[in-house]
């Protein structure tokens, strides 16, 4: 079955756009680098700065293409990118620990909807100009680095649809939820379907104290668990088959 037209064009385009992005330039000449240059402003889903003077890459836009593949370390490149969408595709694997040396002047990022795995690095903090911060739908582990409350910037943030667990942080008041509005706190879908969250906005976390407790009292009722079935038994079969004393020749 062939693709139609556009779509064929749009595979072709985002893998060419891609591969670029994967090459550091190390083996290119200078003629081939200013070869590209020339003309990547033209590519689809990219968006460039003054595109007919210059071939700064402000944007790039790759949703729903089919990519698969890894995160492409290829964008640190691309030293004025401010959006970065990559969301609806089929990427894989963690997203790099040098995330913030990658994107360091990103505002918005995307990659919702795809298969990374692993934690959510740290350093991502360390992109102190984003507002969009999406990475629901993937197959995260491990906590929400707390660090992530320093972005002041944030207004939109999802993790919903991981594996995540831990507390959610602490947010300022101006950040709102993917699926809520003018609500100044994280929104409960932002969050969801991660069994192992908690924290506003969803149940409050247990304390150390409380956890031990509950540990504490598990244990009793389990060391306790044979006495006590044992003395239900003895009352239960007292009612169910009365005896007297002189069943037992006392008299």
């Amino acid at each position: 079955m062939l693709l139609p037209g556009r779509d064929v064009c749009n595979v072709f385009v985002a893998g060419v756009f891609l591969l670029l992005l994967a090459c550091r330039f190390i083996s290119g000449v200078e003629s081939d680098i200013n070869c590209l240059k020339s003309f990547i402003c033209n590519f689809l889903g990219v968006e460039c700065w003054h595109p007919h003077d210059e071939s700064k890459v402000l944007n790039i836009k790759l949703a729903d293409l089919g990519l698969k593949g890894q995160f492409p370390r290829g964008v640190v490149n691309c030293t004025s990118l401010t959006g970065l969408d990559l969301s609806r595709n089929n990427l894989s694997g963690p997203i790099p620990e040098d995330i913030h040396q990658l994107i360091s002047y990103i505002t918005s990022f995307d990659l919702s909807s795809n298969s990374f795995s692993g934690t959510i690095p740290r350093n991502i903090s360390d992109c102190t100009h984003l507002n969009v911060l999406k990475l629901d739908n993937n197959k995260l582990t491990g906590q929400i680095p707390q660090e992530l409350a320093q972005l002041s910037r944030l207004k939109i943030f999802s993790v919903a649809n991981n594996q995540l667990s831990g507390p959610v942080p602490n947010f300022n008041s101006g950040t709102t939820g993917v699926f809520s509005s003018n609500t100044g706190t994280i929104g409960v879908e932002s969050c969801a379907n991660n069994h192992g969250l908690c924290g506003a906005p969803l149940e409050s976390c247990r304390s150390s104290s409380q956890n031990k407790w509950s540990k504490d009292l598990v244990r009793a009722i389990k060391s306790h668990a044979e006495l006590m079935f044992g003395a239900l038994g003895f009352v239960f079969s007292f009612f169910l088959f009365p005896f007297s004393i002189e069943s037992f020749g006392l008299r």
